[in-house]
């Protein structure tokens, strides 16, 4: 049985959890592996017959751990454990971490400037174009951010568009307060929307109109973006 099952759920009494065909035992011997130390997860996961557990609360769904033979566990554990104390160890996973904050930088300002010219503001708007293009980097590019600027499925350039877009949604429409109702397609139907206004009010910047900031949602949402990142 171990080894037809790879994804469960919590069950309703200790020692069992639920599956697509319903409720069963854990297996005597296994113990569950709790979330927070990915290399071992790794390790227990690829060495044999696992279960991974998840619930699922609302929309999203949460890492409970890995059920596994306990001895297994034990001697992962300790065997990383030992390489951990090699101060080898230490030195590859500084280079790691350094290799990976040049390429989020490299990623950071290409992602930027792919902003930008998606913006093609006029030049009489180029500060701004700058402003929105830091704001929508800022938000969309943290490494764990999840949102579409993470993605590799689709071209840098597709990605800074999608994330200007959403950035102009939240910021300056009224989406995030909406009550929309929960009808197949609704959310999808006021996403284009309400895109389709941000690409207007885009298209006032790039054409050069002279915009009044105090009446302009996207420059009012600039400007209180900057004063929430201001130092009290």
């Amino acid at each position: 049985m171990p080894d037809r099952i790879r994804d469960v759920m919590p069950g309703f009494s200790p020692g069992s959890v639920w599956t697509a065909q319903g409720p069963l035992r854990v297996p005597e011997g296994w113990e569950l592996l709790p979330p927070g130390d990915p290399a071992l997860t790794r390790r227990v996961k690829s060495d044999g017959p696992h279960w991974v557990m998840s619930e699922k609360k609302g929309r999203k769904v949460f890492g409970r751990g890995v059920w596994a033979p306990a001895e297994r566990i034990a001697r992962l554990a300790a065997e990383l454990a030992s390489e951990r104390s090699d101060p080898a160890y230490a030195r590859r996973l500084q280079a790691g971490k350094e290799r990976r904050e040049r390429e989020q930088g490299a990623y950071v300002g290409e992602f930027h400037e792919s902003v930008l010219a998606f913006l093609r503001f006029a030049p009489v708007h180029a500060a701004l174009a700058e402003r929105l293009a830091v704001a929508v980097t800022t938000h969309a590019t943290p490494v764990g951010s999840g949102t579409v600027a993470r993605t590799e499925r689709i071209p840098v350039q597709e990605r800074a568009a999608a994330a200007v877009i959403a950035w102009l949604r939240h910021a300056t429409t009224s989406y995030d307060s909406l009550t929309i109702a929960r009808v197949r397609g609704r959310r999808r139907e006021m996403r284009r929307e309400l895109a389709e206004q941000s690409r207007r009010l885009l298209d006032r910047y790039r054409e050069g109109v002279a915009v009044d900031p105090a009446a302009c949602p996207l420059a009012r949402a600039l400007r209180a973006d900057g004063e929430a990142d201001s130092p009290a």
